[in-house]
């Protein structure tokens, strides 16, 4: 408890302070390869579901820049075992682990970190009934994979391709 209230420092508002911040508009990303930046980590507790038992997890907030604006996008890694591909697949992703080597997980240096991954919308019913769209992460690309892509073939462009 103690931790979330170092965090809230600076959070709190006082009854007359002045607000101003409408919020940010929910930005839903076209399906596809993105660059993210994390931007929070917290710790929590998974509640439980048919196929995993309670258990602690990893939230993150990772921000995609685009054209029209910002995206957020929330991760949930859950810390059990079935899932440990997946939490390889994130630190692969941001660079702190390579394929098929033993690691530490070192939740503390995450905030800050980029990588790339394929997101997609998915599609819910919240309370309300409402249908609700969220971005979600389908794949995170290891950064190695990345820098080992092979450059494509360049035509170089002359003076006689350009219209002017």
């Amino acid at each position: 408890m103690e931790n979330n209230l170092n965090n809230a420092q600076g959070m709190f508002l006082d009854w007359n302070d002045i607000i101003e911040s409408d919020g940010q508009e929910y930005i839903t990303l076209k399906d596809g390869d993105y660059d993210f930046t994390v931007t929070a980590f917290e710790r929590g507790r998974f509640p439980g579901g048919a196929k995993i038992p309670p258990c602690n997890k990893a939230s993150l907030t990772l921000q995609v820049e685009t054209e029209g604006g910002t995206a957020t996008v929330h991760l949930d890694l859950l810390l059990y075992k079935t899932m440990e591909w997946k939490l390889s697949a994130f630190f692969r992703c941001i660079g702190m682990k390579k394929h098929g080597e033993k690691l530490s997980m070192d939740w503390t240096g995450i905030v800050g970190t980029t990588g790339r991954a394929h997101f997609k919308t998915r599609t819910y019913t919240d309370r309300d009934g409402n249908e609700r769209t969220a971005n979600e992460v389908d794949r995170f690309y290891d950064k190695d994979e990345l820098s080992s892509l092979p450059v494509k073939d360049i035509t170089p462009i002359t003076e006689d391709d350009l219209p002017f």
